[in-house]
């Protein structure tokens, strides 16, 4: 098995085989992140992907979940997609959960046919991180999708019976946009309505244009009781059907979770608690990327 540069993850697939078919992200313009700056996009070789996956499968052959990398995966075409989820089935035996990262523009660009093909082939979730449901701050960061762009894509992605885990950054709007960033936020994720929605913390780069931004006294990110009265603000205020909620990211000061609606009124009295001082903040120490 073969990896070039860092390679990402969600938390959800700490115990997931990764394989990496691309590399990079086909995207790459968001002013907050460092991830593949410098990295010029590309897909590996179907070739050597197959001699990874196949190795793999040798070796962890109980494996129950494989994360696609890189950053957008669900970019490439469908033809090497079905080609590489048969790989995957054929290595596999237990193989029960599929997954990679993708962009509204990603889900959009394909078909409701192909997005269907992948699910029957074996694709089942896609993380998908808005980060902001406010028009302003997604211009701001380069997201590269609107609003209506992500409910769209979402609403696509159900109809193939894909799930969907959404993920939304505190501190996204600076000081400027808390709120409208906080409310909206809520609202697209009523709108999108995720099985999955997780929670991270806006993290000031060094070399990336937000960071010069705060150098030039455009952005300023809220302090820690403005960043969790934005998580309040969103777990109080967004509507989705049934979604299992995690704030597990090292970013984050208070880790939570709980299943939403159920658990709403709990999670919001545990953010109170913190913002009071009842329950005590991760330490700087130990926040991290």
């Amino acid at each position: 098995m073969r990896y070039e540069g860092k390679v990402y993850r969600p938390p959800s697939e700490a115990r997931s085989y990764v394989v990496q078919a691309t590399i990079g992200c086909s995207h790459n313009l968001c002013t907050y992140c460092d991830m593949y700056r410098g990295v010029d996009f590309r897909e590996r070789a179907m070739e050597e992907v197959l001699e990874d996956v196949a190795v793999a499968g040798r070796l962890y052959a109980d494996v129950e979940k494989v994360f696609v990398a890189d950053g957008d995966a669900l970019v490439m075409g469908v033809q090497r997609w079905v080609t590489l989820l048969g790989a995957l089935k054929d290595a596999f035996p237990l193989l029960r959960q599929v997954g990679c990262y993708a962009t509204a523009g990603n889900v959009i660009a394909k078909t409701d046919v192909e997005l269907t093909l992948l699910r029957e082939a074996g694709l089942t979730i896609l993380y998908i991180g808005p980060e902001s449901g406010d028009g302003e701050t997604l211009r701001r960061l380069v997201k590269g999708g609107t609003f209506q762009d992500h409910v769209d894509a979402a609403k696509k992605a159900h109809a193939a019976g894909l799930q969907l885990s959404v993920i939304t950054l505190l501190g996204a709007g600076g000081v400027e946009r808390s709120r409208e960033h906080a409310r909206e936020t809520a609202r697209l994720v009523t709108e999108m309505d995720p099985e999955y929605l997780a929670s991270l913390t806006l993290t000031i780069i060094p070399g990336t244009p937000l960071q010069r931004m705060v150098d030039k006294g455009r952005f300023e990110l809220p302090d820690v009781p403005g960043l969790l009265t934005e998580l309040r603000t969103i777990i109080d205020e967004a509507r989705p059907s049934a979604a299992l909620f995690r704030t597990n990211h090292a970013s984050n000061y208070v880790p939570l979770g709980g299943s939403l609606p159920q658990d709403r009124e709990r999670l919001v009295a545990a953010i109170d608690a913190a913002l009071s001082g009842e329950i005590p903040l991760r330490p700087e120490s130990m926040r991290g990327l």
